[in-house]
């Protein structure tokens, strides 16, 4: 896993939850803090500082994955206004994830792996998306979508009818974009 995850991680709990909050989630975790942007790390201390929030928050891990998805995706139209500035709303943002949003991710972050998507255009009134990832960091998506609707002032409802938290080889989430303002 790549440091800004990390990063991104510690930005959002000191926001939302305070800077005693990150250093009792590191000490829960035992793990130190110390995340360059570029370096890479174990998964498992990711895994290892959501499951301390699930504790400290008293809210299930999957909970903890959407909100950092959520509040990562404003962070990212922050640092990378240029990946956002070109889109009207967010369907015509996601759909360019593969390959304009995540060829940038590889160039940013040399290593980072990513997950792969696969896209069902066929409605216009909603949007198939297949994930795989081994991390199975689907909630992370879930997120990630909710926040891009909130950034082009859209509401975003996901089904996932499947998962590969519940053993399916892979996520497919059924999303819908309504406007909000």
């Amino acid at each position: 896993m790549k440091g800004i995850v990390f990063n991104l991680l510690e930005q959002s709990v000191v926001a939302d939850h305070g800077e005693d909050v990150w250093e009792e989630l590191l000490d829960v975790s035992c793990l130190d803090g110390v995340y360059t942007s570029l370096g890479s790390y174990p998964d498992e201390d990711l895994f290892a500082l959501v499951g301390a929030a699930a504790s400290v928050l008293e809210v299930r891990s999957d909970d903890v994955v959407r909100w950092f998805g959520q509040r990562s995706l404003p962070l990212f139209a922050e640092r990378y206004p240029q990946l956002f500035s070109r889109h009207v709303d967010a369907r015509s943002f996601v759909l360019t994830l593969n390959e304009i949003i995540h060829p940038e991710v590889r160039k940013l972050y040399p290593g980072a792996i990513v997950p792969e998507f696969g896209f069902d255009t066929s409605d216009a009134d909603w949007l198939g998306m297949d994930y795989y990832s081994p991390r199975k960091l689907c909630a992370f998506a879930e997120g990630l979508l909710i926040g891009a609707g909130e950034h082009y002032g859209q509401t975003v409802t996901i089904d996932q009818p499947q998962c590969m938290n519940r053993g399916d080889r892979e996520c497919r989430m059924n999303i819908r974009f309504s406007r909000t303002r």
